[in-house]
This record gives C-alpha cells, sequence and structure tokens, in this order.
C-alpha cells in the first residue's frame, strides 16, 4: 500500500483529494494519510472556485486524516509516507519539494515545476542525491486527446506535421491565496501559470525549438504577462504557434489545431476532430472531392487521476519516471524563460538555450 500526503488543498488541492479519496474507494493500492496547509480555514468545507467544474467540489470529513498547518511537523511525525503531492505557490515548489525529498518521500509537484532553472536544477539533483522519485504535474501529457496528437506525430500516419496552433484562455483567476497568482515573483502570472501547459506541449510534441517569437501584454499591475502569443522556429520550417491569455470577461477555452501533410486534427469545445485527406496525398488535386470532420472518440481516464497513478506505480513497482521526466519539466521553463526574454524585447527573436 502506497501512502500518501497532500501539501496544500486549495483549489487544485482539493481536486487532488478528491482523486486520492476515490483511489481509495476503488482499491487502487494508494491510502492517503496526511494533509498539511498553512490555512486552518481550508480544513472546513467550502465551496472552492475553480475554472476546471466540479473536480474540486465535494465535502469531506478531514477528521480521516492527520490534518497539519506546518509542513516541518508534517515531515517529522509522518515517517512512513511513500509520496506527497506538492500543491503549494509556485515560488514554494523548490523549497518544499526538496524538503520532502531529503526526508525520502517522492514528489509529485505540481505545475510549473519552478520560476527560474536554477531552482528546477536543484528539485532535479536533490531527488537523484536522495535517490527518489520527482514528477511534475503537466496533465496534458495524460489527456486522452493529447496522446492521439502526440501518436499522430510520433508515428507519422498522416505524414509530416505542416502546422500546429494552440489556444489556451479564459477569466482572470481569483482564487489563489493572498492573490499570488498576480504577482510576478510569486506565480509568474499567465505566462507561467496557464501558458505552460501548451508551452509544455509544444516541447512534448516537437522538442525545444531552435528560437522563439513572443509577444506579451502585461495588463494587471504587478503581475507578468498576462497575455502572450508566441512562434516558435523549427529547423524543418513547421509553422507552430500558441496563444494564451487570462484576460477573457468569463469562460475558460483551451484548443488545438494541426495540420498534416494529410490530415487535420483538431480539438474543440470538447470534441476530438479529424478531416482525414490521405486519399489527395498532400497534394493539390483538382478531381480530389474533398472530406469532412469526423468526431474521433478516445477512452482516457481522468487525466489528473492517470498522472498520479503512473507516478504511484513507478513506486510500487520499483521503476524510474520513464514519462513525463523533470529534465522535460525543466525544459519547458527553458522555453518559457525564452519566450519572456522575446517579449521584454517587443518581439525580437531568442535562441533557446
Amino acid at each position: 500500500m502506497i501512502k500518501a500526503g497532500i501539501i496544500g488543498i486549495g483549489s487544485m488541492g482539493r481536486g487532488h483529494l478528491n482523486n486520492y479519496l476515490k483511489f481509495m474507494e476503488e482499491n487502487k493500492g494508494i491510502e492517503l494519510v496526511a494533509i498539511c496547509d498553512i490555512d486552518e480555514n481550508k480544513f472546513k468545507n467550502y465551496k472552492a472556485d475553480f475554472n476546471i467544474g466540479n473536480m474540486a467540489d465535494g465535502e469531506f470529513d478531514f477528521s480521516k486524516f492527520h490534518c497539519y498547518l506546518s509542513v516541518d511537523e508534517m515531515l517529522e511525525k509522518e515517517k512512513e509516507l511513500d509520496m506527497v503531492s506538492v500543491i503549494v505557490p509556485t515560488y514554494m515548489h523548490c523549497e518544499i519539494t526538496c524538503k520532502c525529498l531529503e526526508h525520502g518521500i517522492n514528489v509529485f509537484c505540481e505545475k510549473p515545476m519552478a520560476l527560474n532553472l536554477e531552482q528546477c536544477q536543484k528539485m532535479i539533483d536533490t531527488a537523484k542525491k536522495y535517490d527518489k522519485r520527482l514528477m511534475i504535474g503537466q496533465c496534458l501529457r495524460f489527456w486522452a486527446e493529447y496522446e492521439y496528437l502526440k501518436d499522430c506525430v510520433e508515428t507519422g500516419r498522416f505524414g509530416k506535421v505542416i502546422s500546429g496552433y494552440f489556444f489556451r484562455g479564459g477569466s482572470t483567476p481569483v482564487w489563489s491565496y493572498n492573490d499570488w497568482y498576480h504577482k510576478k515573483e510569486l506565480g509568474g502570472g499567465a505566462i507561467y501559470d496557464q501558458h505552460i501547459h501548451d508551452v509544455d506541449m509544444v516541447n512534448h510534441l516537437f522538442g525545444l525549438p531552435e528560437k522563439v517569437v513572443s509577444i506579451g501584454k502585461n495588463y494587471y499591475e504587478g503581475s507578468n504577462y498576462d497575455a502572450v502569443s508566441t512562434n516558435y522556429i523549427y529547423k524543418d520550417g513547421a509553422v507552430i504557434n500558441t496563444q494564451n491569455d487570462w484576460c477573457e470577461a468569463t469562460g475558460f477555452a483551451a484548443l488545438y489545431r494541426v495540420n498534416f501533410e494529410k490530415a487535420t486534427v483538431k480539438y474543440e469545445n470538447g470534441e476530438l476532430l479529424l478531416a482525414d485527406a490521405t486519399a489527395r496525398n498532400g497534394k493539390i488535386d483538382p478531381d480530389f472531392k474533398g472530406t469532412s470532420y469526423n468526431k474521433v472518440k478516445v477512452e482516457g481516464i481522468d487525466p489528473y487521476a492517470k498522472e498520479i497513478l503512473y507516478f504511484a506505480g513507478c513506486i510500487r513497482d520499483g521503476k524510474p519516471i520513464e514519462f513525463n521526466k523533470p529534465e522535460d519539466s525543466m525544459d519547458t521553463i527553458k522555453l518559457v524563460h525564452a519566450e519572456i526574454a522575446s517579449c521584454d524585447k517587443q518581439g525580437e527573436p531568442v535562441e533557446v538555450k
């Protein structure tokens, strides 16, 4: 039985709590034993304000768990923890992750990995020093619609990628503790917290580009770039772009459109769509009668649950993290840094290094 803990039960932490409760109900071999949060009010039932539906909804009986207001106290008293989910403000990721690793506990840390490359490297080095596993919650890698896209890219079933567009945007998050989301030195703004999903997917699908060209807008005082558009420059000439912001009046949306030589794959409004033009063979053909979009059925469990189950499975089986490695997450932070540098220079190309 894998014994687990949660550090941080804000909105995202409540989502993790819901999944751990399901794991125990479904006998997944994971037992949640300890929860820590600096805010004692978090151990009372409240309605979570969150942009991912009902993931964080529910009422919880916290008396079933060992609850702590201090990470140090939790680590001192909990001697049998196999893993913890670290779901705290971004600026605390490195410190708390390393502290847990030093106590011999495997760490699943929410995205983004950290605010700078030095912290990312420290997290990786600490995991290696104490021979523990570290994984970052880049959940799109476990999302069925993105897994399908990854398979299309890797197998080349529709030929090479010609172009790709990834969008993620919504209304401004207002639920962070002491408003840390909107403080550049604490959360990094939308370019770190929300945009990181699509940046990581670009890295996952195509690898690191040679250069980026980014323009960004700092909309909220004290924040970082709250809206950003980036073009990624690759040797093969593929036209890859992402756009992100949290300045919409209301709502949330995430989508992608990727054009291959012989097909287009789209994900929008919660539907995965495929227009297969294999018969045209990637050429202008006046006799080709066209094609239409058809829904693609993909099966997969909740990605937030899937990533935790994968991590716990590696612990149980004594295997290293071979998918979604922390080094990959560090490369994603490297890519964000290049985007910020390009934004700072009003869209000048910046090398990714």
